[in-house]
């Protein structure tokens, strides 16, 4: 699978064309503990870029993007009742499991490499 980021801390890992969308370590760091994640309906349709829930730690809020146009298939029933899994795995505890409907949105969003250079600036 590969791996996609947004400059605000969303990833996708896209396998064929369905991709899991969640936040990324760095971006759990930032948050601290997660205390709730607002998550849409299955069925639910976003545009690249559009907000498609939050998540909420004790120390902040941050709205949730969706890296590429995309239909929901699946939300993570299990942040429902546990959202701290987040901080324990973020890179594996996907909040969203959806059918990218434009698969060129990939090539706009930033590589592994590319994001932890991202990160690294953003520190400073």
């Amino acid at each position: 699978m590969e791996t996609y980021f947004l400059p605000t801390h969303e990833y996708i890992k896209v396998d064929g064309n369905e991709g899991f969308i969640g936040i990324s370590e760095y971006a759990a760091a930032q948050l601290g503990v997660v205390t709730y994640v607002d998550m849409p309906e299955d069925g639910d349709e976003f545009e690249a870029g559009e907000e498609f829930g939050a998540i909420e730690s004790r120390k902040a809020a941050s709205d949730l993007f969706a890296p590429v146009g995309c239909e929901v298939l699946e939300i993570n029933e299990r942040l429902v009742d546990n959202p701290r899994l987040i901080n324990e795995n973020p890179m594996e505890e996907w909040i969203i499991k959806v059918r990218i409907t434009d698969p060129t949105e990939l090539e706009n969003l930033l590589t592994p490499e590319a994001y932890a250079e991202h990160c690294a600036n953003e520190k400073h």
